[in-house]
C-alpha cells in the first residue's frame, strides 16, 4: 500500500501544468483575435478615407474649366488629421493623370485617378511596420 503514496500530488501538478498551458494558449489566441479585429476595422476606415479622396478628385474634375485639364487641381496629399472623425489618423494621396481624346470636333478628357490611404505620415510607405494599413482605389473619370 505504500507504493501508492504521493500519486495524487503528481496528478495535481500535472493537471495544473496542463491547465496553465491551456490558459496561456487561450490568452494568446484571444490577443490575436483582438488585434485581427482592430486591423479589420482600420482597413475599413482606410478604404473610406481612400473613397473620400476619390470623391474629392471627382469634384475637382467636375468643377474645373472644360478647356483645361484638372490634373494639377486633382493631384494632392491630405495630411493625417485633415479628414475628420475616425478618418483623422489617415494620410490620403490622390494622383490624377489626364488623357485627351479627340472625337470629331470635341475633346474628351479621361482622368485616371488613384487614391491611396494609409495610417502613416508617408503614403504609400515603402518600409511599412507590422500594423501598417493601406487601401488603394483606382477609377477613371470622363469629361
Amino acid at each position: 500500500m505504500t507504493a501508492q503514496r504521493g500519486f495524487s500530488i503528481v496528478t495535481a501538478i500535472f493537471l495544473l501544468v496542463v491547465l496553465s498551458f491551456l490558459g496561456v494558449a487561450m490568452v494568446t489566441f484571444s490577443a490575436a483575435q483582438h488585434q485581427s479585429s482592430a486591423l479589420d476595422v482600420m482597413g475599413s476606415r482606410a478604404y473610406q478615407a481612400a473613397r473620400a479622396g476619390i470623391d474629392w478628385a471627382a469634384y475637382q474634375v467636375a468643377t474645373s474649366p472644360v478647356s483645361a485639364p484638372a490634373a494639377a487641381a486633382c493631384a494632392t496629399n491630405f495630411a493625417a488629421g485633415s479628414l475628420g472623425g475616425t478618418l483623422s489618423p489617415f494620410t490620403v494621396t490622390v494622383n490624377c493623370v489626364p488623357t485627351a481624346y479627340i472625337e470629331g470636333a470635341s475633346t474628351i478628357w479621361i482622368y485616371d485617378v488613384i487614391a491611396t490611404a494609409c495610417a502613416d505620415p508617408v503614403c504609400p510607405n515603402p518600409a511599412p511596420g507590422p500594423n501598417y494599413i493601406e487601401r488603394m482605389i483606382s477609377v477613371k473619370l470622363g469629361r
